[in-house]
């Protein structure tokens, strides 16, 4: 038998097919709000952080997976596992897998999204909606524009895909050019040269020590005046009291934001204020869409793991 762990949502959902598919898994349920025993927590094997305990329920999950002394393997439902608790669990021999791939076509639909909003001006239309005003004017366009895409990982390699399809010109920046990438691609010692070439800039890299504050102020600087700019990476990637002085003085012309370097993104930040900042609370890949496909890649794990078969998207 395989003790599985994971929220009663997840069961609910997985369960029923997953019991029938393989007998010999049985689970363990978190419910919020309430005390794991002691007898379960021995029996955990695997552990499955799920979308639907982030974010108010994902530390009470996690601190009985480190508490699990028979923890062999847990699954996260994000790309994203930098947060130190994940190094814990790696340095005490768990192996660890995530959901990359699973929100990339979401979080590149709203990516696009946002390149249309800023570069048609929709808040400003919004407000004016609001005071019942008709101010008539143009509009701009993507189509024609160079957008550079930091980081292609399959998120941007989505991104890249979808800018071509509505007429912009991708091009890519990560850290080894494999030469099969969608658009043209260059290697990170390039981004000075680049950066004034770009009318966008969307930013899809996962954080390490050296992608933190990979745009600042200087990065900023570089770019064309008026460029827009878009971040679903992560929040650190960007040096944000460097951010708001290139947007107060028009420099970067409108950033949308789906991470922050705190989140919550504090009340006084001056990101709130600013008439050309577009702020998601760290929600681009929660779609239905996103939960389906990262569920499906848990229970294709769960017969590898259960066959003894290698794990798909484990991170060492």
């Amino acid at each position: 038998m395989v003790t599985v762990f994971v929220s009663d949502a997840l069961w609910a959902d997985i369960g029923p097919g997953l019991s029938a598919a393989l007998p010999a898994v049985e689970h363990v349920r978190f419910t919020p709000r309430q005390v794991v025993g002691s007898n379960d927590v021995l029996r955990i094997e695997v552990a499955c952080l799920s979308s639907d305990l982030w974010p108010d329920s994902s530390a009470s999950f996690m601190r009985v997976c480190l508490d699990a002394p028979n923890l062999r393997w847990l699954h996260s439902f994000s790309a994203g596992v930098d947060h130190p608790v994940f190094r814990m669990l790696l340095d005490r021999g768990v192996r660890l897998t995530n959901s990359s791939g699973a929100s990339a076509r979401s979080i590149a639909h709203h990516v696009i999204m946002n390149l249309l909003v800023m570069r048609r001006d929709v808040p400003r239309f919004l407000r004016e909606q609001a005071g019942r005003q008709w101010h008539t004017r143009p509009v701009g366009d993507v189509e024609g524009t160079t957008v550079g895409v930091l980081g292609l990982g399959p998120i941007g390699l989505e991104v890249a895909r979808l800018a071509a399809e509505f007429g912009m010109h991708p091009v890519g920046i990560r850290r080894t050019v494999r030469g099969d990438e969608p658009c043209p691609t260059f290697a990170f010692d390039e981004l000075p040269r680049l950066l004034p070439t770009f009318d966008s800039l969307v930013l899809a890299l996962p954080l390490t020590p050296q992608t933190q504050h990979v745009i600042g102020a200087a990065e900023l600087a570089l770019l064309p005046a008026g460029a827009h700019l878009v971040n679903v990476g992560r929040g650190e990637l960007l040096d944000e009291i460097a951010l708001v002085d290139a947007l107060q003085t028009g420099q970067v012309g409108w950033a949308s934001l789906d991470v922050t370097e705190v989140e919550p993104l504090p009340a006084d930040s001056a990101l709130w204020h600013l008439p050309n900042v577009i702020i998601t609370p760290h929600s681009s890949g929660d779609t239905s869409s996103t939960r389906r496909r990262a569920m499906e890649l848990f229970t294709t794990n769960v017969a590898r793991f259960v066959h003894g078969e290698p794990l798909v998207n484990e991170v060492t």
